[in-house]
């Protein structure tokens, strides 16, 4: 059972809530006992904002006031660690990593608040995670829908933490080339989601996708998240080579979930709700674009 509000109100107490996570995750960076250690200092701030929204959720039974903690919170993790890291703001590969990461998070930010309806509205994922769960749906609220997305966006950020804490100037022409490929990605997201919200806007009823980009990818806003969390590991690479074999595990956590959680879910409801989305799957790639099969005669 949802709350019956307004999307001004909505938005609003939503905002209440991320002030309140951050000011509890910050006071425990300047207040609480440190670990010595940067990277834990943030995770357990990161926790415990996670925490705040959790409480949120459950007091107006609505998880989707987590949904915006994906892109509000790494843009803060990095100004933190780039304050405390040393490097000053003469790093040019801070700037650069800077650039993307703004992007990307004014972008995505700007994509949930456009879509977001008010509290009336969940996403229908985090029900279906809960009632799967039974009566331990209390836990699956914590750990599936909260803390576990929050550790895999943590593991996505280690890279960032290597590049704006790692002295020297490493391989530049890498943080060049990590800049070009998140530009990259974030602004195919951007097209994707685009081309989506025109498409939701105009459609004839029982019509499915497969249009642009859609029509060489079913995901194709999944793959450009990848790439902007692949050039985030390849910042990470700039700045400490020789630590290139663990840099890439957050790049590996987002596509096992994608591949192993979202994207079989949003098929499985994408068929029960427009059968002919079968005949999309046959024909378009399910991630990684290119040209579509041509259709069966």
């Amino acid at each position: 059972m949802t709350v019956q509000m307004s999307k001004g109100r909505s938005l609003a107490l939503v905002t209440v809530a991320y002030v309140v996570a951050v000011a509890v995750a910050a006071a425990w960076l300047y207040w609480g006992p440190g670990t010595g250690r940067l990277w834990l200092d943030a995770l357990i701030a990161d926790v415990l904002a996670t925490l705040v929204i959790f409480v949120f959720s459950r007091v107006y039974r609505n998880s989707s006031f987590y949904d915006a903690f994906w892109s509000v919170i790494p843009p803060l993790l990095l100004l933190y660690w780039w304050a405390e890291g040393g490097l000053g703001l003469g790093s040019v590969r801070c700037w650069l990593l800077a650039i993307v990461m703004f992007y990307w998070a004014i972008r995505l930010t700007a994509n949930w608040v456009y879509g977001f309806p008010g509290l009336h509205h969940e996403d229908w994922r985090y029900p279906l995670l809960r009632d799967g769960a039974g009566r331990w749906e209390f836990l699956a609220d914590l750990f599936g829908i909260h803390l576990v997305p929050t550790v895999q966006v943590f593991l996505g950020m280690l890279p960032v933490y290597v590049a704006v804490t790692r002295p020297g100037d490493g391989l530049v022409w890498l943080s060049w080339v990590a800049f070009v490929v998140g530009i990259a990605a974030v602004s195919l997201e951007l097209a994707a989601d685009t081309q989506m919200h025109r498409f939701v806007a105009e459609r004839p009823s029982g019509e499915v996708m497969d249009r642009g980009l859609w029509s060489w990818s079913r995901h194709p806003n999944y793959f450009g998240e990848l790439g902007f969390w692949f050039s985030m590991a390849l910042f990470g690479v700039a700045a400490a080579p020789a630590d290139w074999w663990w840099l890439f595990i957050g790049v590996a956590a987002m596509l096992a979930m994608f591949l192993g959680a979202s994207i079989p879910l949003m098929e499985k409801r994408s068929l029960e709700r427009r059968p002919n989305y079968q005949a999309v799957i046959d024909r378009v790639p399910r991630l990684v674009p290119r040209p579509p099969r041509r259709a069966a005669v």
